[in-house]
């Protein structure tokens, strides 16, 4: 199993290229579903999720050419509306085809989710936003199964669930007549989807917005699409540069996905600099002042770079306050941070980091994806020692090369591969 090495008390300076979002290109895989003509997509991240929603894809038939970071997908009348255990158990995002293949072929079966271990994140949503549509579910043997034709309807999410959402979305393009979603999620990631959808012949309205609606048509078509930069990818590497007293600058990215995270930062005292499409942190000449995050559903702060902050503001000066609202699970990296000389405290949904002189290099092991970039930036700013973090399997679900691409902006890391 790989680990990664780190050698820390290295300013990061430089400009790196982000990739696509991979929040945004599995739904955009899954929405293929819904047509029997080509979708092409462009600037297609190369990662495992990526590559384990092609595989779900091809064994139920649908026919993929994945090059470069251009993606054609083409899903003929007669594949197998099956989603098997042993790749969906892998990631949660899978659960995505159930909403168009229930929408195209009038039924699916599709295995309960795995995924990180950062919280329950129940389906219940997913299955009561279809049922509204008239499709019948039931349970058996770890399945979902699901058949019907599906009819308009208005749904009310009780959270604004970003997989419900985007399912529901895909599911009620081929209902017969409207369907209204009220709160909805409104993360960029679903505008991108709403965007891809309406290209193949979609009428879909308020992406975005506090109310989406769906008028559904009989039959959709193909389209070119570019996938959205990766947000977190672009603020992780924002974070990292800040961490280690760097000036790093994110290249090809839309600075308004990151505005809640980019004022918090400043907020802090990093310096940052915009642009039509990229984005400069430098960190101050003076240390961080600390600051109070509460994770929010989109346009508040991002929970997906609550851990990455959180390693930033160990050693900020004073105590900070982290409050975690979408995944009850999701601070098993502060143990991990505490091995490295953070002083963090955690009372229930809610971290306490009083900032400490410095972080020192430690044996730390990687909790789920963005606990991984957390791990990684902490070991970045150690002043002293080696950083070896084991378990960063995790890391390759979302990050492409992340560790080569930091060495270009200065950080001393490698890759150890084990047998």
């Amino acid at each position: 199993m790989d680990k990664i090495l780190i050698r820390g008390n290295n300013s990061l300076r430089g400009s790196v290229q982000i990739r696509g979002s991979k929040n945004a290109v599995l739904p955009l895989m899954a929405g293929a579903l819904l047509t029997e003509e080509t979708c092409t997509l462009h600037n297609v991240p190369c990662l495992h999720d990526v590559f384990t929603m092609d595989k779900i894809l091809t064994q139920m038939g649908v026919e993929i050419e994945f090059t470069g970071r251009f993606m054609t997908i083409r899903t003929p009348s007669n594949i197998v509306p099956y989603a098997p255990y042993d790749l969906v158990r892998k990631m949660r995002a899978s659960f995505f085809v159930l909403g168009p293949l229930l929408a195209r072929f009038g039924k699916a079966k599709v295995s309960l989710p795995g995924g990180c271990a950062i919280g329950t994140r129940p389906v219940d949503i997913h299955l009561k936003g279809l049922e509204k549509l008239g499709a019948k579910i039931h349970l058996e043997n770890g399945y979902v199964i699901a058949q019907g034709k599906l009819r308009g309807a208005e749904i009310y999410l009780d959270f604004p669930s970003v997989g419900a959402t985007e399912n529901l979305i895909m599911a009620s393009t081929l209902a017969e007549g409207v369907t209204k979603i009220y709160n909805p999620a409104q993360e960029p990631e679903v505008v991108d989807l709403a965007n891809f959808l309406n290209k193949i012949g979609a009428k879909i309205r308020g992406a975005g917005t506090e109310v989406i609606t769906i008028e559904g048509v009989k039959q959709l078509g193909g389209c070119e699409h570019t996938v959205i930069p990766d947000r977190i990818e672009a603020g992780t590497f924002i974070i990292a540069g800040i961490a280690t007293n760097g000036d790093v600058q994110v290249n090809s990215v839309i600075p308004e996905h990151l505005a809640t995270f980019l004022t918090k930062l400043s907020e802090a005292g990093a310096e940052i600099e915009i642009g039509k499409n990229y984005i400069r942190a430098k960190s101050p000449n003076r240390i961080l002042k600390s600051i109070s995050i509460t994770t929010l559903p989109y346009p508040g702060f991002p929970t997906d770079l609550q851990a990455q902050t959180m390693a930033l503001l160990t050693c900020a000066e004073g105590t900070s306050i982290i409050k975690e609202t979408i995944f009850e699970n999701r601070f098993l990296h502060a143990a991990e941070l505490c091995r490295m000389g953070a002083d963090i405290k955690l009372e229930g949904n809610t971290a306490i980091i009083k900032g400490v002189e410095c972080l020192k290099g430690a044996p730390v092991m990687a909790s789920d994806l963005r606990a991984s970039a957390a791990l990684i930036i902490a070991g970045l700013m150690a002043k002293e020692g080696e950083t070896i973090i084991s378990r960063v399997y995790h890391l390759d679900r979302g990050y492409e090369r992340i560790e080569e691409r930091l060495a270009s902006l200065g950080a001393t890391i490698q890759r150890i591969r084990e047998d």
